[in-house]
Order: structure tokens, then sequence, then C-alpha cells
């Protein structure tokens, strides 16, 4: 869906009758904003869309990561979380220890970005299953080292929060409920990408089944038609938002929803929010 198309989508609608806004706060990620800006022009973009807060990739240099602070801070924006950035070219799940080693840099890294940026989680997508790595194997080699990090995440007060992804991984909602209980820790919990779970059950499922493990969520809606799949603007596809919104009251979740879709100008980001509005309000569009 291109610019044009989402936004002459955009219909008025209203929340459910009824319905009690939910004590989310909005969020958008970084790499949303246009890349042609500074930080501090993306940041006030972001708070002029009506965004509350940010989640913000790895970054290494620490006069980058002190230019996203100051610029977040100026804008009003809180740095939430962080999206670690070295899991998918390097999992944890490898039997290669070089590339075990680079994504633990990688983790080690985040969990000071996020400490540094004020934010108390950091996305993790724990293992990847493929031709090399077994389920069991990408099980048990992405726990070992996930144990290895709760230290270092708890000196800095910062939750790891593992995601559900397109990784042949934690493919239903018990057996990610099982993943993040083995941990026995407050410092490892679930963030929670709605869209993701299209294809292989209900987002309203995964999010009464894993229940308090949820920390943060992602927002993205998802559609398949005539064998075509696709991720599509929020309220376009097979997503039941009033049920989404019903278990989330129900949970009690009062965290952070970030949206995680393509970027775009000041009127594309708006009208972002404004779905984010209606999810919040009852799902209803």
């Amino acid at each position: 869906m291109n610019r044009r198309t989402f936004l002459g989508s955009a219909a008025a609608g209203a929340a459910a009758p009824g319905a009690a806004r939910l004590p989310i706060r909005k969020g958008v990620l970084l790499g949303m904003l246009p890349r042609n800006l500074s930080y501090a022009e993306r940041c006030r973009l972001a708070r002029e869309a009506g965004f509350e807060e940010l989640e913000c990739g790895t970054v290494e240099s620490p006069a980058e990561a002190e230019e996203i602070k100051k610029a977040a801070e100026a804008a009003g924006l809180r740095i939430h979380s962080v999206m670690n950035q070295a899991h998918w070219k390097f999992p944890l799940s490898s039997s290669d220890p070089e590339v075990v080693a680079r994504s633990m840099k990688g983790m080690e890294t985040s969990l000071e970005n996020a400490r540094y940026w004020g934010a108390d989680v950091v996305l993790l997508v724990p293992a990847v299953v493929n031709a090399q790595t077994g389920y069991r194997e990408a099980w048990q080699r992405s726990e070992r080292q996930i144990r290895l990090l709760i230290p270092l995440a708890e000196k800095h007060r910062v939750r790891i929060a593992v995601e559900n992804v397109w990784n042949k991984f934690l493919l239903s909602p018990l057996e990610f409920a099982q993943y993040v209980d083995q941990f026995n820790s407050p410092w490892v919990r679930a963030y929670f990408d709605v869209g993701n779970v299209v294809l292989v059950g209900f987002p309203q499922d995964w999010i009464r089944t894993l229940g308090k493990r949820i920390v943060r969520v992602h927002l993205k809606d998802f559609r398949f038609r005539n064998r075509l799949a696709e991720f599509v603007a929020l309220g376009e596809g097979d997503v039941n938002w009033p049920e989404v919104y019903k278990a989330l009251g129900e949970i009690g979740y009062q965290g952070t929803a970030t949206v995680e879709l393509p970027g775009g100008d000041l009127d594309y980001l708006k009208e972002v929010s404004r779905r984010v509005d209606r999810i919040l309000e009852g799902g209803v569009f």
C-alpha cells in the first residue's frame, strides 16, 4: 500500500460504544521517521504526529547515542525500548562460537544503550531455526546464552523481551509462555507482535495466554487473500482489533504499543497515530 492509497483509505471512525481508552502509550520506531532529517527533526515530527514514546535500534557510536538521547528529550519523547540489531545475522542459536560471540556483544551494546537512554526493555529475537539449526538446538543454545545475559540485564535494570517473529521458533502461545517461564526471572519477559501471529493463530488468544509476561507490544496488521499474504495498514487486515482491545484490557496491559510499519511523512504518521487511537479506544475501524 502506497502513501496516497493509505491516506485515501482513512475513514472517519469512532470509538466502540461505551469503550474506555486503554491506558497504553503510543510508540513509534525511530526507523519509521524520515532518514533525510536530523534526529532532532525526526523526534519533533514523531511528537507532532501524536506519538509519546520511541523505540530505537542498537547504536554502537557513543556520539550518535548521545545525539539521539538529546533529540528525544528535547521533543518530549521517552525512549522506551531498544530493538537489538544483531540477532538475525548473528543468532544466539548458531553453532559457530564466533557468530554467538557477535550476537552476545550486540545484546550487551543494546543493554548499555537502554541504560543510557533510560529505556527498560531490549527486544531480542532469541533464536533462528533453519537448515543448519534444529528446533531443539535453537531452544537449548539460546536459553544458555540468555541466562548469561541476565546478570547484566539486572545490573542495568533492563528487561530482555523475547519477540515472536517469522523465525520458525516459538510457534504457539503455550510454547512462548514455557520459553519465558523457564528462566524464572523478572528480567526475561515477552515482546508480543500482533501481526506476526496471524498465519499461525489469533492475536487475542496469544495475549490472553501470555498475560503478564508481556511487557511490550508491536502493532501491525496482516492479510491473507487469494494466496497473497501481506502486511497492510492497521485496520485493513485480518486482525480482529476489537478482540485484541478486549484481550489487552483483560490482562491489564499498561505498557507501550509501538507501530512497526513502513515509514513516511507527517501526514502519513498522523494517520498511523489516529489508527492506533482507534485500536486503544475499542478497535473499531
